[in-house]
């Protein structure tokens, strides 16, 4: 009965706890930068490989598609660092690992697996449910 009490308790992560995750996201920014860098030198060689003698051609064709993937890979990157950015932050706040929807902690096992995460995973279906009711066009009765 009272390890239920102690669960209850438990606010937010220890500043150990809080140490790790930031140990960890540090090394996943660090890695994400590096993919970013690498995806901005593909996108960069790409763009500087001569392709006005290919012109309306086959490859003229993948060339732009492969861009435009770069270009995607590129901005998901981008948004993943800005997140991991934004986790540092909440570390900082000792706010970190405490869902925006409930107020509870997220499980080690989540932020392990997702560093970035906002919201457990009640949390997150609780609030989809609210996003989608969002979406539906106003012509639409309730």
């Amino acid at each position: 009965m009272s390890d239920n009490n102690q669960k209850k308790e438990i606010t937010r992560y220890s500043d150990e706890d809080l140490a790790f995750f930031e140990n960890m996201i540090n090394e996943k920014l660090e890695e994400a930068r590096q993919q970013l860098d690498d995806l901005k030198d593909q996108l960069r060689e790409l763009n500087n490989s001569g392709d006005e003698n290919r012109a309306g051609t086959f490859d003229d064709g993948a060339s732009n598609w492969q861009r435009e993937h770069l270009s995607k890979l590129a901005a998901r990157q981008q948004k993943f660092i800005r997140n991991l950015e934004y986790a540092l932050i909440r570390i900082k706040n000792k706010t970190y690992g405490i869902c925006s929807a409930t107020g509870k902690l997220i499980g080690k096992e989540r932020l392990m697996l997702v560093p970035h995460a906002t919201k457990t995973v009640e949390g997150k279906h609780s609030t989809q449910g609210q996003e989608k009711k969002k979406e539906k066009p106003k012509f639409f009765k309730e």
